[in-house]
C-alpha cells in the first residue's frame, strides 16, 4: 500500500512491491483456471488491419473538406481510430496478435503507420519497463516528472499539459531513460519513412495533417483519452492501479480493465471480462470507474488530484 507523502510537492511513495505480483499469485492459487484464458486473440490482427486502412482511406479524402467539416471527421473519426489503434499496438505489444514475437512486431510497426512517428517498437520497450517495474524512480516513464509537476498546476496547468500530455508520454522516456537503439527500432523508422514518402504524393499535406491532429486529439480532449488519467493516477489513497468498466471498453481493446490486465499482461483484453468474473472477490472491492468523461473532470478540477497523484518507488 502507498505510504501517503508529508509534503504536497511530491508523490506518494511506496515502500512495498507494486500490487499485482501478490494478486496474481492469490489468483492461480485459487482459481489455476484462469490460465485456460492465456494465449492471443486470433481477431486482434484482422481489427488492426481494418483500423489501419480506414484510417489512412479517410486520409486520402478528408482534404477535400472543408475547415468545419475536417475538424469534425477528425475529431469523431480520426481521434477515435487513433485511440483505437494506439491501443491496438499496446496488445500487440504483449505479443497477443500471433504466437511468435516476429510476427507481432511487424503488425505493430503496420499499425503505426497511421500514427506516422514511427514508435511502436520503443513504446514495447517502455511498455514492458512499467509492467515489470511498475512506479520505479527513473525507470517507469509513464510517471510525470517533477518538473511537469511543478510547472503544471492549478486547472489552467493542469488542461494544458492533459490536451499536449501525448507529446510528454512520446518526450518524456528520452529525457528520464534512453535507451539503445535495438534492430527492430531501426526496421520500425525504415518502415515507416519508407511508406509515408509513398503516401504523401496521394493524401496530400492535409492528409497528413488529418493523421497527426487525430492523434493530438485522442491523446487529448476526446472521451477516451480519460483512461490515461484513470489507469494509475491516485484518487483514493492506498490504490495505485484502477479499472474502467464503462462502454468505452468496447472501442479501446477493454484496455479499462487496467488490474485486471496488469494481473495477468497474457491474457488478451477480449478476455479480460471473464478474468473478473472467475475471480470476482479480487476486484469487486477495488475503486474503479464508470466513466472516463468524469475522470478527466475530476483530475482537472479537484484540487487534491495533481501530476504528483502517482505512486512511485525507489
Amino acid at each position: 500500500m502507498a505510504v501517503e507523502t508529508k509534503s504536497k510537492k511530491d508523490f506518494y511513495w511506496a515502500n512495498d512491491r507494486e500490487p499485482h505480483f501478490e494478486r496474481r499469485k492469490a489468483i492461480l492459487a485459487k482459481y489455476p483456471n484462469v490460465t485456460k484464458l492465456f494465449g492471443v486473440n486470433p481477431r486482434l490482427k484482422y481489427i488492426t488491419v481494418l483500423l489501419v486502412c480506414t484510417q489512412m482511406t479517410v486520409a486520402l479524402f478528408v482534404g477535400q473538406l472543408s475547415w468545419f467539416p475536417f475538424l469534425l471527421v477528425t475529431y469523431i473519426v480520426g481521434a477515435t481510430i487513433a485511440q483505437a489503434l494506439f491501443l491496438a499496438i499496446h496488445e500487440i505489444t504483449h505479443n497477443l496478435a500471433f504466437k511468435t514475437k516476429k510476427h507481432n512486431n511487424w503488425l505493430a510497426i503496420f499499425a503505426n503507420l497511421p500514427i506516422v512517428a514511427p514508435f511502436a517498437i520503443s513504446f514495447k520497450i517502455y511498455h514492458a519497463m512499467h509492467h515489470w517495474d511498475q512506479g520505479k524512480d527513473g525507470v517507469d516513464t509513464d510517471i510525470p516528472t517533477q518538473v511537469e509537476a511543478n510547472i503544471f498546476k492549478g486547472i489552467l496547468g493542469k488542461i494544458l499539459w492533459f490536451v499536449n500530455q501525448i507529446f510528454f508520454y512520446a518526450l518524456r522516456p528520452i529525457m528520464v531513460k534512453p535507451i539503445q537503439f535495438e534492430r527492430w527500432q531501426i526496421y520500425n523508422i525504415i518502415f515507416q519513412v519508407a511508406i509515408m514518402a509513398i503516401y504523401l504524393p496521394f493524401a496530400g499535406w492535409s492528409g497528413i495533417l488529418y493523421l497527426l491532429l487525430s492523434l493530438v486529439l485522442a491523446g487529448g480532449f476526446h472521451p477516451t483519452s480519460g483512461h490515461f488519467i484513470s489507469e494509475h493516477y491516485v484518487f483514493h489513497e492506498g490504490q495505485e492501479t484502477y479499472s474502467y468498466y464503462g462502454p468505452l471498453n468496447k472501442i479501446t481493446f477493454n484496455v479499462g480493465y487496467h488490474n485486471e490486465h496488469h494481473d495477468f499482461p497474457n491474457i488478451p483484453g477480449s478476455r479480460l471480462p471473464e478474468l473478473r468474473k472467475a475471480a470476482p472477490e479480487f476486484y469487486n472491492n477495488l475503486h474503479s470507474y464508470n466513466s472516463w468523461v468524469k475522470v478527466i473532470f475530476d483530475f482537472i478540477f479537484r484540487k487534491d488530484v495533481t501530476l504528483y497523484s502517482r505512486t512511485k518507488r525507489k
